[in-house]
């Protein structure tokens, strides 16, 4: 299923909602894991794959295990954002206007190959994705909670699209890689294939969810892994004060303050998920590259030397001291932490 529990964790609470998906899903662990942590945080995803590794079923199987709803949209070249958010239409027999809503106006919304549609229709969804409401005419109406949206990007064809710019990307939480599946998986999928799909099962509801979601608000952040996240993303700002000055001329830009937000928003739905009501230093270096690599900006010179964001990320979080977690717990039974020592 999803990463075996480390010492003193249990199964968290949406257990039972991924173990249903995986009834239909075959691998895939961490974008399962992923979008949980995305629910639970209120974030959206970024995925990137090549077709047919059942993005698309991933996110309807979820959202039917949630009991929610569920809308795909496959973007194009010709799409305008009334298409996404709905448009005004007027009636001549009344004389009157009626509102259509669009398809964002759901649960879980899968924006397939985002990056094929224009800048406007882009706008449009991210809008959506920050506020959660729309305004049409004069009228705003709010999407339904929880909303989570997954936008996917195909990496090996670029012909007729409109790549996200840096200044957009950095609204989505993270950004999920995925890769083939490995033979015994892809066996296993094909298994699958020769027979009818059992139904997925709602485990539970929209309601219930909006409850883990201020549970996984109440998780405890202690300052200590506040300032590990800052010290983190700082890092990628400035490599050379890190002790990376090799890697200084590969970044043009580094993460912003957002990422630091999401690394601990999205460390708190993770040390939730696996049934800890605290939140430990490794919870953030798990979600690193998810948080970080859409979010720093290489030079020609990395591109040159085929230097990745992934790459750079990992000299980070060897170079960054985590907090040091001490065995004797702390208040409540949590566990107490003090700043790295120096090096």
């Amino acid at each position: 299923m999803t990463a075996s529990p480390r010492p003193g964790e249990h199964a968290g609470p949406l257990e039972p909602v991924l173990f249903e998906v995986k009834r239909a899903i075959v691998g895939q662990d961490i974008l399962l894991e992923r979008m949980a942590v995305a629910l639970l945080s209120g974030g959206h995803l970024l995925v990137e794959g090549v077709p047919g590794l059942a993005k698309t079923l991933a996110v309807k199987s979820l959202a039917a295990a949630i009991g929610g709803q569920f809308q795909r949209v496959q973007f194009t070249p010709d799409l305008v954002p009334a298409d996404l958010v709905g448009t005004r239409v007027y009636h001549q027999r009344t004389g009157e206007f009626a509102t259509h809503l669009g398809p964002v106006f759901t649960n879980l919304l899968l924006a397939d190959e985002i990056n094929r549609a224009p800048a406007k229709v882009q706008s449009a969804l991210l809008e959506v994705m920050q506020e959660h409401q729309v305004t049409i005419g004069r009228e705003t109406f709010r999407v339904p909670e929880p909303f989570l949206v997954m936008a996917t990007q195909n990496p090996i064809e670029s012909e007729g699209t409109y790549p996200l710019p840096e200044a957009q990307v950095d609204r989505f939480m993270m950004k999920v890689v995925i890769g083939y599946p490995s033979r015994a998986e892809e066996h296993a999928i094909v298994d699958r294939s020769l027979r009818a799909a059992d139904p997925i099962r709602a485990m539970l509801n929209p309601e219930n969810l909006i409850g883990m979601q201020q549970q996984a608000s109440q998780v405890y952040v202690d300052p200590a892994i506040v300032e590990y996240a800052v010290r983190l993303v700082a890092a990628t700002r400035d490599l050379e004060a890190a002790g990376l000055a090799e890697l200084d001329g590969y970044v043009s830009y580094g993460a912003s303050p957002r990422a630091s937000i999401a690394l601990v928003a999205g460390g708190r739905a993770l040390a939730f998920l696996r049934g800890r009501g605290y939140l430990l230093p490794h919870d953030l270096e798990e979600l690193a590259l998810d948080v970080l690599r859409h979010r720093v900006v290489l030079s020609y010179e990395a591109l040159a030397d085929d230097v990745t964001a992934d790459a750079v990320i990992t000299r980070v979080l060897g170079a960054v001291a985590a907090p040091e977690v001490a065995l004797t717990g702390g208040p409540g039974g949590r566990p107490a932490m003090r700043e790295p020592r120096s090096r």
